[in-house]
C-alpha cells in the first residue's frame, strides 16, 4: 500500500511539473543600494525572487553561482517559493556576477520558449562592482598610432572614387534601396545595404553607418528605407550580395578554419596585420568614406551605431574617423581583452584568445582616441560575461570625449534584458 501511494504521488509530482507553464515565469533581482557604489570590504546584499505567474513552487528551487574578478567562487540554492539571498564581498575594485537560475528538483534548468520559439533558461543575471570607476586598462602598444596610421596608408593606396559598384535593389515610396561594394584594402570590398530617402536633396542628410554583431549569415536587403537620413548597413565581412545560397555556403566556410571561427584563429591573431579584425577595421573605414562622399550628405552629422562586434566596429570607427559626430555601441566586444591574463579579470567562455597584437584592436585603447564623437553606449549589461562589465567601465574611463554617457542594466547577460530592473546611468555630466 505505501508503495502504491508512493508511486501515486511521483506520478501527480510528474503531472504537476509537466503542467508548469515556464512562459509565465521570471526571476527579478536587486541588490541592498545601487548596484555600483560599493566599496572594499563592504558586504553586498543579493536577493532574487521567482515571480511565477500564479503557478505552484512546489518542486522548483533559484540556483545561483557567484564568480568575481577576485576569483573566488561559491553556489547554493533555495526554494522557489521564498527569496534567495546572496550575500558577498570583494577587497579590491572589479565586479561581482552572481547568477541565478530558476531549476527543478533534480537541478535541470527550467526553460521557457519566447513567442517568438526562442528557447532560454528563467535566470537573472546579478552584477555589483566595487570602486569601479578606478579600473584601468593593461597598458597600450607603443605604436599605437603608428600603426594606425600605417593602415590608414593603405586604405589610401586603393582609390574608390568612380569604382564603386552600386545596384538598384527596391525602389519604395519612401525611397530607394542599393547593393554596394566599395573597393577596399584587405582581401575583400566594403559590401552593403544603402538606403536613401526619396527626393534627398544635395547636403540634406546625416549619414549613418550600422555595424552588425557577430555572424556567418547572408546580408539581406532592408524591407523600407529610413526616413530623413542615409543609412549604409555595411557588411563585417566584405562578402558579395544578393548571391545564390552556394555562394554564401563557400564563402563562410572560407573565412574560418576546420578549428576556429572567424576571428578566433591564434596563429592568425599574432600578427596584428594577419588578424581577421585589420580587413573588418579598413572596410569600416572605407564605407565611412563612402557616405562621406555621397552627395546628400550634410557634411556634419556622421553617426555609427552597433551592438557587440557592432559595437567593436562602432569604436573603432569614432577612434579612427575624427569626422564621426555620434557614435553608439552597445554591449562592446573584445574590452580589454589582456585583462583576464594579466590582471586576473572574470570573463566567460566565448572570448577571443588573447595575444598582445590584439591590442591594437582592443576599444579601451581606442577609447582615448574618440575626442570629439559623441559617445553614448547603449547597454552594459552586469551579468553580461561575453562583454565583461570591468571591459566597458576601462573603455568609459578611458574616452576622451566631453561628451560620452553608458547606461548600466541589472540582471542582463549578453541577450536577455530584464523587463524590469535597475539601470544606472553614467555620463560626463557627472549624474548617476
Amino acid at each position: 500500500m505505501k508503495k502504491f501511494l508512493f508511486s501515486a504521488m511521483m506520478a501527480a509530482a510528474v503531472l504537476c511539473m509537466a503542467e508548469f507553464d515556464a512562459s509565465k515565469a521570471k526571476l527579478t533581482g536587486s541588490t541592498d543600494k545601487s548596484a555600483l557604489s560599493y566599496k572594499r570590504g563592504e558586504t553586498m546584499v543579493f536577493t532574487v525572487k521567482a515571480d511565477l505567474g500564479g503557478q505552484s513552487a512546489d518542486g522548483l528551487f533559484i540556483r545561483w553561482n557567484r564568480q568575481g574578478d577576485d576569483g573566488k567562487t561559491f553556489s547554493g540554492k533555495s526554494p522557489a517559493g521564498e527569496p534567495a539571498v546572496v550575500k558577498t564581498s570583494m577587497d579590491k575594485p572589479g565586479f561581482v556576477s552572481v547568477n541565478f537560475t530558476l531549476v527543478d528538483k533534480n537541478g535541470k534548468a527550467v526553460i521557457a520558449q519566447s513567442a517568438k520559439k526562442r528557447k532560454s533558461q528563467v535566470a537573472f543575471y546579478a552584477g555589483a562592482g566595487v570602486e569601479v570607476e578606478t579600473l584601468t586598462d593593461c597598458g597600450e602598444p607603443a605604436d599605437f598610432d603608428a600603426f594606425w596610421a600605417k593602415q590608414k596608408a593603405r586604405l589610401a593606396k586603393v582609390p574608390f572614387a568612380g569604382k564603386v559598384e552600386s545596384k538598384l535593389v527596391k525602389s519604395t515610396p519612401e525611397g530607394d534601396i542599393y547593393a554596394v561594394s566599395i573597393p577596399c584594402a584587405g582581401p575583400r570590398p566594403a559590401t552593403g545595404f544603402l538606403t536613401v530617402p526619396k527626393n534627398a536633396g544635395a547636403k540634406s542628410l546625416p549619414a549613418v553607418l550600422l555595424v552588425s554583431g557577430y555572424g556567418s549569415n547572408p546580408q539581406r536587403a532592408p524591407g523600407s528605407v529610413v526616413p530623413r537620413r542615409i543609412t549604409f548597413a555595411l557588411n563585417a565581412h566584405g562578402q558579395k550580395l544578393l548571391q545564390p545560397d552556394g555562394y554564401y555556403k563557400k564563402f563562410f566556410e572560407s573565412i574560418r578554419t576546420p578549428k576556429y571561427s572567424y576571428a578566433f584563429n591564434p596563429e592568425e591573431n599574432k600578427d596584428p596585420e594577419k588578424a581577421f579584425f585589420n580587413g573588418m577595421v579598413l572596410r569600416v573605414l572605407r564605407a565611412l568614406e563612402y557616405l562621406k562622399s555621397r552627395p546628400e550628405w550634410d557634411g556634419k552629422n556622421l553617426i555609427v551605431q552597433g551592438g557587440s562586434q557592432g559595437g567593436l566596429q562602432t569604436m573603432w570607427a569614432a577612434a579612427l574617423d575624427q569626422n564621426v559626430t555620434v557614435a553608439k555601441p552597445s554591449i562592446t566586444w573584445c574590452c580589454d581583452l589582456a585583462g583576464q591574463s594579466k590582471k586576473g579579470r572574470l570573463h566567460g567562455g566565448w572570448r577571443i584568445q588573447y595575444d598582445p597584437a590584439l591590442d591594437y584592436y582592443d576599444p579601451v585603447f581606442m577609447a582615448k582616441r574618440i575626442r570629439t564623437a559623441t559617445v553614448e553606449i547603449t547597454r552594459a549589461g552586469l551579468g553580461d560575461y561575453t562583454c565583461p562589465p570591468s571591459g566597458l567601465a576601462i573603455s568609459y574611463r578611458n574616452l576622451a570625449t566631453p561628451r560620452k554617457s553608458i547606461r548600466w542594466v541589472q540582471g542582463s547577460n549578453h541577450g536577455f534584458v530584464p523587463e524590469k530592473s535597475e539601470v544606472i546611468v553614467w555620463s560626463s555630466s557627472g549624474k548617476k
